[in-house]
């Protein structure tokens, strides 16, 4: 007995240092990918003119800028959750002082930081297909608001969070861009190149490069945007606007996306973002 309990003791130790090493390792490798510098390449901007400008804030509102980093864009809390992350979006108003146009628009597109490391929980993954001419208006936006408030606090990263970078799931934005950039959604023709393009920027973040469904997080199953083929018009707005589907039944998440980003659509928008979806969804029969 006595011996059985001494190997037993032994087997228990090995075990403890078997689990020490891994848990040296995962913080050494997730420390490793979090400092390590992004590459980033030159971005091309437009000229804006007044009207551009005019529409500014609307913009910023349907690709989710003021829901993600507060009204002003002063910054918020994306995460708190110690075990996985402390992530706060960034307080634009300061960082915007100490940053050029030039980085403004790496961040926006590739997912690169002022500080020339990956970002976390940015969804470049989409907009790197904005225009040149948007990224300006949202730059331009971004500089238009008066300096507020204090930067914001640095990411922290918990142990779950750590274990998720080292087995590529919790994925830095320009690992998510290059993933994107490899499944676009659908190209069917000129016709529905406008609907295409709003699908592309402001709905693949959460439903998937091709728009074929995505899980974003434990809790949301974002599903393949097939489905807006069986709306009408009408149906599809108040979807967009209220997150409410037929017969009256209110989609939480939706209902979010819809009181925060998607309500500021035009009606244009709408009609082209529909038309293109309900296309894609009759290809995809």
């Amino acid at each position: 007995m006595r011996i059985a309990l001494r190997w037993l003791g032994y087997a228990v130790a090995a075990l403890l240092v078997v689990a020490l090493l891994v848990a040296a390792w995962v913080w050494f490798a997730s420390s490793r990918a979090l400092a390590e510098a992004a590459s980033v390449r030159p971005e091309s901007l437009a000229e804006l003119a007044a009207v551009d400008l005019a529409d500014a804030e609307r913009r910023a509102r349907t690709l989710g800028c003021v829901s993600c980093h507060g009204e002003g864009l002063t910054g918020r809390p994306m995460i708190d959750d110690p075990k996985v992350a402390r992530l706060h979006s960034p307080n634009l108003t300061v960082l915007a002082a100490r940053a050029s146009d030039q980085q403004l628009a790496q961040a926006i597109r590739q997912g690169v930081g002022v500080d020339g490391k990956p970002l976390f929980v940015m969804p470049s993954e989409a907009y790197q297909f904005l225009t040149d001419q948007e990224v300006a208006v949202l730059i331009a936006y971004i500089r238009s608001l008066p300096k507020r408030g204090a930067a914001s606090p640095p990411p922290a990263i918990g142990p779950l969070g750590r274990i998720g970078i080292v087995t590529d799931k919790f994925q830095t934005a320009p690992a998510l861009v290059a993933s994107y950039r490899a499944r676009p959604a659908a190209d069917l023709g000129e016709q529905y190149g406008r609907g295409r393009h709003l699908a592309m920027t402001t709905c693949s973040g959460c439903h998937g490069s091709d728009l074929s469904g995505r899980v974003v997080s434990p809790e949301i199953n974002a599903p393949s945007l097939d489905i807006a083929g069986a709306y009408d018009l009408e149906a599809f707005k108040r979807l967009l606007r209220e997150g409410v589907a037929p017969p009256g039944r209110e989609i939480r998440e939706m209902a979010r996306v819809a009181r925060e980003d998607s309500r500021f659509y035009t009606d244009g928008e709408i009609a082209a973002l529909h038309a293109y979806l309900v296309a894609r969804a009759q290809r995809a029969q």
